[in-house]
């Protein structure tokens, strides 16, 4: 069966690349290329490839969001992370957008074929550090360790959001936004969002000016 793929990523170098090692392999086909995240929904509800590797950072729509709207529009839709980011934030966002797969993009080439395989299968395929991250997290037995929810919510405060934008956009009450930041200055060791952000920053569980 013969898998066909969607690149998703507004560097025409990267994009060529990835094609040129995709194309060495006779059960991947690459049906389509888009230069930024709205660009990704359209084809991906166009083309219907059966995965999309996503890179995250994207003019005009993000990858977590290109990857929220496709999965809207198609709650089978198989899409794969491919990005040089790693922090918890944008890792969080992107599996809570229902990404299948997060892969770095100093993974090897055989590493990705299997992915791609993988999620055109319905499994899961993440890069070792990444999946070892989100066992941690579904453990929740680390202490001081920050959850998904609580991440994003910091992500989103890191972005200048205030907690009314964040309950909308997390589609949560302000109240459940307040008590996450609560939980987080605590596991932090802060008082206040200013510092929350600084710390998280320093020690890379978000990654500010995104």
């Amino acid at each position: 069966m013969t898998v066909r793929v969607l690149i998703a990523d507004d560097h025409p170098v990267v994009r060529d690349g990835i094609r040129a090692m995709l194309e060495t392999q006779d059960d991947l086909e690459v049906v389509g290329e888009a230069v930024d995240g709205a660009e990704a929904v359209r084809l991906a509800g166009t083309l219907r490839p059966d995965v999309t590797l996503m890179d995250l950072q994207l003019p005009e729509l993000d990858g977590a969001g290109a990857i929220g709207r496709i999965r809207e529009n198609d709650p089978g839709a198989r899409v794969i992370v491919l990005t040089t980011y790693d922090t918890d934030s944008d890792i969080s966002r992107a599996i809570d957008a229902g990404a299948i797969g997060y892969l770095l993009k100093d993974t090897r080439r055989e590493q990705l074929f299997d992915a791609i395989r993988a999620a055109a299968r319905g499994e899961s395929a993440l890069s070792p550090s990444i999946a070892s991250r989100v066992l941690s997290w579904a453990r929740s037995d680390t202490p001081g360790a920050l959850s998904g929810r609580e991440i994003e919510v910091l992500g989103a405060v890191a972005r200048g959001l205030s907690n009314k934008a964040i309950a909308a956009h997390l589609c949560i009450s302000e109240a459940t936004v307040k008590t996450h930041l609560l939980h987080v200055f605590a596991k932090l060791g802060v008082d206040d969002r200013t510092a929350a952000v600084t710390v998280a920053a320093s020690r890379g569980i978000i990654r500010l000016g995104t």
